[in-house]
């Protein structure tokens, strides 16, 4: 993840195809309730910001300045009532999904939310740009009158793109190692008895 933006625009072009592209992530039974804010005028990168985070988090953090040069910001939502409603129809109504966000034991819309988030981070990595996931941690009410999101849309995450400017803050996450045979597993979690 990169934490610190060059001041430099990305082109239209590029980033109206990695928009395009991470839109075609899949989506449960095709519903496609997923969708995109882009912000890349300054007052409205500046409201997100100001939504986002408050005035002590930006005066004490080292990463600020960095963050908020990064030339486009991109809202990522997804609608639990779309999943709901095609759940409903003919073609899935057996499953019992059409009943309500209640009765899904995985939400979905969260799950494609992440799909169309990972290909926003896979296009910048392929155009060497580079690009940051923020959580929906606070200020999601204010994001979402600042921009006005309907209220049936929920905000999954942000995702931050633009250039490096090679002044990035290495995360202390970086020292944290997991085995990878402790997450990889074959022909079952735990290894079978002989």
């Amino acid at each position: 993840m990169t934490r610190s933006f060059a001041d430099r625009p990305i082109d239209d072009a590029l980033l109206t195809e990695l928009c395009d592209d991470a839109l075609r992530a899949p989506t449960a039974g095709n519903t496609q309730g997923t969708a995109l804010v882009v912000l890349t005028d300054d007052p409205d990168r500046a409201a997100y910001w100001e939504a986002s985070t408050d005035a002590a988090w930006r005066a004490r953090s080292a990463r600020f300045a960095g963050l908020r040069r990064a030339p486009v910001i991109v809202l990522v939502l997804c609608e639990p009532a779309a999943y709901v409603e095609r759940y409903a129809a003919s073609d899935k109504a057996n499953s019992g999904l059409g009943e309500g966000v209640e009765v899904w034991p995985v939400p979905y819309w969260f799950g494609d939310a992440a799909f169309v988030a990972m290909g926003l981070l896979l296009g910048a990595a392929a155009h060497d740009l580079g690009a940051a996931f923020l959580g929906a941690f606070r200020g999601v009410d204010a994001i979402k009158e600042a921009f006005a999101i309907p209220p049936t849309w929920e905000l999954f995450a942000t995702v931050l793109l633009g250039h490096p400017d090679g002044g990035d803050h290495r995360s202390a996450s970086l020292d944290r190692t997991v085995p990878r045979s402790s997450r990889l597993h074959f022909g079952g979690f735990s290894a079978r008895s002989a």
